[in-house]
C-alpha cells in the first residue's frame, strides 16, 4: 500500500529513483554536503605579501653575498687556533739577529715575519709594513721601525710558537705561527698584541690590506 511505498522509499539508496507521489519517478542526483574548509592557493606565491617574496627570492643571493665579504676581510688561518685545534707548541730560545749576510740561526725578516734557520715563519694576526722592497720612503722608515720592535720582543726571552694542528702556511710557503711567552706570574704573553701596542704593525686577520704610504 501507500504506507510501504513510502517506507520502501525512504530505506532505499539515494541512487535509486523516487517520487514524492510515492511511486518511481525522474531520478534526484545525489549531492555530498559542500566542504567548509578554506579553499587552498592555486599558486606558491598565492596569500604572500609582496616583500616575502622579495626575501625568498633574494635570500639565496644575500647569502652569497655575505659569503664572499667574508672571504674578503677575514681568513680563518690567520687567526689564533683554540686550544683543541692547535698543534704541539715548538719552543724557541736563542738571539735574535737581523737578517742579511751576517745574520744569526734566528733573525728578523720585518715587523711580521722571522726566520729560524730556513723556515720563514709567519706571525699570525698582525701585518707590518713591507721592506723588501718598500713601496715608498714613508713605508721604508716604518717597516725599519717594526722589524726593530719585533726584534727587541723576541730577544725578551725564551717564547713559544704554536699554529693549527697539521700545520698551515700562506701563500709565499711561510709557517703561519701564533707567538707568546709564559711571563714569571703564569700569565701569557702574545707577542702579536705586544707587537699591536707598540703601535708599529696593524691587525690582520686576512684579505685586503691598507698601505703605509
Amino acid at each position: 500500500g501507500a504506507g510501504g511505498a513510502a517506507i520502501g522509499a525512504c530505506c532505499l539508496p539515494e541512487t535509486l529513483p523516487r517520487s514524492s507521489r510515492g511511486g518511481m519517478g525522474n531520478l534526484i542526483p545525489f549531492r555530498r554536503p559542500q566542504s567548509s574548509r578554506p579553499v587552498l592557493p592555486t599558486h606558491r606565491w598565492q596569500g604572500v605579501s609582496r616583500i616575502r617574496r622579495l626575501w625568498f627570492i633574494l635570500r639565496p643571493w644575500l647569502f652569497l653575498a655575505v659569503l664572499l665579504l667574508l672571504w674578503a676581510v677575514f681568513d680563518p688561518v690567520l687567526v689564533e687556533p683554540p686550544r683543541m685545534f692547535s698543534g704541539e707548541p715548538e719552543k724557541v730560545s736563542g738571539q735574535f739577529t737581523r737578517c742579511g749576510p751576517h745574520r744569526g740561526t734566528f733573525c728578523v725578516v720585518d715587523g711580521d715575519t722571522i726566520k729560524l734557520g730556513d723556515r720563514k715563519i709567519r706571525i699570525i694576526g698582525i701585518d707590518a709594513p713591507e721592506m723588501y722592497p718598500p713601496r715608498c720612503a714613508e713605508e721604508a722608515r716604518l717597516g725599519e721601525a717594526a722589524t726593530a720592535e719585533l726584534q727587541r720582543q723576541l730577544n725578551r726571552g725564551e717564547f713559544v710558537m704554536i699554529g693549527r694542528i697539521g700545520g698551515a702556511r700562506d701563500y709565499y710557503g711561510r709557517d703561519l705561527r701564533a707567538l707568546s711567552r709564559t711571563l714569571p706570574d703564569g700569565s701569557v704573553q702574545s707577542i702579536a698584541e705586544d707587537m699591536l701596542a707598540s703601535g708599529q704593525v696593524r691587525r690582520y686577520l686576512g684579505g685586503l690590506r691598507g698601505g703605509w704610504c
